[in-house]
């Protein structure tokens, strides 16, 4: 049994990016699971070509994918990905797209198939912030996310992959916007891994 985790390098005007930072608090196996790490590229094409090697290299049973969505003060699964790139910032690559579908010929939305229900209940019994989100955005965490599913579906339909926004890290010195301490965001993933190995076992 075997999760692949991924986080994002910095983007914009950030030089920390907390998702990268998690991973690397994680242990090697929750549950029973053996847990692979990996930091993707915010960049739009780069991001899904690098997922793709992943799951063709570690092959996966499920996978969480870990974003940073400032403002927020929770932990938030994600419950849908939507086809459209807009994105308001430049991407690490200098792509900006605006309404451009991530693949032409995938559905509008997918629902991530991760049970993310059993995640939120792990998570709430550490006392660690947390609720479903509806919208993982239009910006590159959107664009794995929906990627990873089309991906899945197409190749490797027994793979469960989703999204999980995290806030901003106390360490980061963000003072006008919330955000919790490292360890608590990292206790937060691992409970969610926790109920993901729950699911699979």
């Amino acid at each position: 049994m075997k999760i692949l985790v991924t986080g994002f390098e910095p983007f914009g005007n950030e030089t920390y990016n907390p998702s990268m930072e998690v991973l690397k608090n994680l242990p090697e196996k929750i549950k029973g699971a053996d847990i692979v790490k990996a930091v993707l590229p915010v960049v739009k094409d780069e991001s899904l070509e690098k997922m793709r090697q992943l799951i063709e290299t570690e092959m996966p049973d499920a996978i969480l994918s870990l974003g940073v969505a400032g403002g927020r003060n929770a932990v938030t699964p994600e419950r849908t990905a939507v086809n459209i790139n807009d994105f308001r910032i430049p991407d690490n690559g200098g792509f900006q797209p605006e309404d451009e579908p991530i693949f032409k010929d995938g559905p509008d939305a997918y629902f991530s198939t991760l049970p993310y229900r059993s995640m939120i209940e792990a998570i709430k019994e550490k006392g660690i912030p947390v609720s479903l989100s509806e919208s993982a955005g239009t910006f590159v965490c959107n664009h794995v996310f929906y990627g990873t599913r089309y991906y899945c579906q197409r190749n490797h339909p027994h793979v469960l992959s989703g999204f999980m926004h995290i806030p901003y890290a106390k360490e980061q010195g963000i003072k006008d916007r919330p955000s919790l301490p490292l360890s608590d965001i990292t206790e937060a993933v691992v409970a969610a891994l926790g109920a993901v190995a729950d699911a699979l076992s």
